[in-house]
């Protein structure tokens, strides 16, 4: 393994992980009023279009750090609806 390829890595995991207090502190609270579903689906689209580039030219930096946002993603999605209140607005 190159120092490239570290840094890729490296670069992976952290991006990766940003996600992850957000996830765990929604799953936590149940709370949801401050996440904008907007910017989730737009971050859901964004890490499959880069998901599906990073299979295609074999970059596995790419596909793990990608992968990982996918599902943390959904997982915000999912929890946005689920613990939106009837009556508040998802949007």
């Amino acid at each position: 393994m190159d120092l490239i390829e570290i840094v890729g890595l490296t670069g992976s995991i952290l991006s990766s992980i940003t996600f992850m207090p957000q996830v765990y502190q929604t799953w936590k609270t149940k709370s949801v009023g401050d996440l904008n579903l907007f910017m989730m689906l737009i971050v859901f689209i964004s890490t499959i279009i880069w998901l599906v580039y990073g299979i295609g030219k074999l970059l596995v930096p790419v596909i793990i750090c990608n992968g990982v946002i996918c599902f943390l993603s959904v997982l915000l999605i999912y929890f946005k609806i689920r613990y939106t209140k009837k009556g508040n607005q998802l949007f």
